[in-house]
């Protein structure tokens, strides 16, 4: 059988990827998911033992707020400087240096942490780069592949996270640290050899030159260009936001240094983008039309963007809020909590070709069309009930009822379900949507939601300490733990309702490029 001429061909490249992609996971969620369990009971012993879980919870989600901030300065450095190839190379071995300090430093709060800022910074540079150098190797002819590529790609994802969630907390327990967080080292190593074993096949975008009509201009330009007669709200709004990061710093000691820093970067993010968005077209005649409706529809993606952060609240915490209560579950002698999560990897790689092959072509004949925002819309609602489950768990072993951890089978699956609609739909999204100019840094602001997800935890922990909202949270007659769950939930569900309100006003981009002639 022969293959059609004009039928989309697959990039010979892209195995390169997806083989580096799954030893890079594999190294990632090793130690990831061997975090808060590691820190429980070895590093913060010192700790009170009343303090230790919040504690943990804390140092978890300040790494992942780490981890999901660095793609800005990596999106940037690639964009404006070195490339993408280049910088996914360097920023790699930056990455297996902070694993080799993980091993090393096990006894060492600093050195550790040390460890995870490098690998914060080294896995967190590469994150958006890894899956736009991946939408570069399409174009127009073979653009339909790519949905399916980016399928592939979050499979291979969690085909790592799998087996690294199933086989580091038994080396963690019966090898001890410094095996359980060399092994995921070694691994990052590997990565960084496939990838660069293809770098003669890539098709190798170059930086984009300074840019005077890029998007940051095009901002200034909105915010401080005066037209007689009228007021410059927007002006207003952005030294609002300015003020409002000033007082986020100023209250750091409260916050922590992590939770203030990121409260300050969503406020002035938050403020200067719709400042600038409501007297955007005074920037019109100082810049060219196209670069003044491309930051527009930036703003609109952003904005899509900030209404999924509640989903990564929910979903970060299967690695912390969802280990605690594993903790406190009736479980086999060999089993320990942490490896609840495979099912979590286990679940998408079922899923993805479920979905794919059976599930939306059935939806699709019954005459409902699945976009992209729906898909994701519907996975941050279902993310949402999987914590209405946990929470009811929770409810019932405050009662006084023994339960065993399988009964997390459901919301596993629920978040699972959800998580696969929202990431894996809105990686290919992010991509698809941003403008040839800005394919990194717009992934860098897909993987900066996580940021902000996990910063809402982080309040969300820093306002049950308040005597205050205990007494408020005691007055429910329910426990503080299954009182944060409930309510993330509902955060989840209004979430959702409002991105498919927003949705159904936004225009679809294609900045797929084309073939060269």
């Amino acid at each position: 059988m022969t293959t059609p001429v004009n039928a989309p061909q697959w990039p010979r490249q892209i195995p390169y990827i997806i083989a580096s992609e799954a030893c890079e996971r594999f190294s990632f969620y090793g130690m990831r998911n061997i975090l808060t369990p590691f820190l429980m009971t070895a590093l913060l012993l010192s700790i009170p033992e009343e303090l230790r879980g919040t504690m943990a919870k804390d140092v978890f989600h300040s790494f992942v707020i780490g981890v999901y901030f660095f793609p800005l300065l990596g999106g940037w450095i690639a964009d404006r400087f070195f490339g993408k190839y280049n910088t996914i190379l360097w920023l790699s071995l930056i990455y297996c240096v902070g694993h080799a300090f993980l091993a090393i430093f096990e006894h060492s709060i600093q050195g550790f942490y040390t460890g995870l800022f490098l690998i914060a910074l080294g896995s967190g540079g590469i994150k958006p780069l890894v899956s736009s150098f991946m939408g570069d190797q399409f174009d127009q002819t073979n653009k339909t592949l790519a949905q399916k590529a980016f399928d592939l790609f979050y499979f291979t994802i969690n085909f790592g996270s799998f087996f690294a969630s199933l086989s580091m907390p038994l080396l963690l327990k019966y090898y001890g640290a410094a095996v359980a967080f060399g092994i995921p080292g070694v691994l990052m190593f590997i990565a960084t050899v496939f990838f660069w074993l293809g770098r003669k096949r890539y098709v190798h975008m170059p930086p984009e030159p300074k840019n005077p009509h890029g998007f940051l201009p095009v901002i200034r330009t909105a915010l401080l260009t005066k037209i007689a007669g009228q007021a410059n709200i927007g002006l207003v709004l952005a030294l609002v936001g300015i003020i409002s990061a000033a007082y986020a710093l100023v209250n750091i000691p409260t916050l922590g240094i992590v939770a203030g820093l990121c409260c300050a970067l969503v406020l002035v993010m938050g403020f200067v983008g719709a400042g600038a968005s409501l007297q955007l077209e005074r920037a019109r005649g100082i810049h060219p039309d196209i670069a003044v409706d491309g930051v527009r529809s930036v703003l609109r993606i952003l904005i899509l963007f900030a209404l999924v952060t509640p989903f990564w609240s929910l979903f970060d915490q299967k690695a912390s809020t969802w280990i605690l209560q594993a903790n406190d579950m009736s479980k086999p002698a060999w089993f320990e909590p942490a490896m609840m999560q495979a099912l979590n990897p286990l679940l998408v790689m079922l899923l993805i070709p479920f979905n794919n092959f059976v599930l939306y072509p059935a939806i699709e004949r019954m005459g409902v069309k699945l976009t992209a925002l729906r898909k994701m819309g519907a996975g941050i609602a279902i993310t949402g009930v999987s914590w209405i489950v946990v929470g009811s768990i929770q409810l019932v072993m405050d009662g006084g009822s023994a339960l065993s951890i399988f009964w997390q089978i459901v919301p596993y699956a629920l978040l699972t379900f959800g998580e696969v609609l929202v990431s894996a739909t809105g990686l290919e999204f992010a991509y698809s949507q941003a403008p040839k100019a800005m394919k990194g840094t717009i992934m860098s602001f897909w993987t900066l939601s996580v940021t902000v997800g996990n910063l809402w935890v982080l309040l969300a922990n820093v306002s049950v300490k308040s005597p205050a909202v205990t007494e408020q949270i005691a007055q429910t007659g329910i426990s503080i733990t299954a009182f944060q769950m409930f309510f993330f939930a509902g955060f989840a569900i209004l979430a959702a309702l409002m991105f498919a309100l927003y949705a159904r006003s936004y225009q679809m981009q294609d900045h797929y490029r084309h073939v060269e002639s």
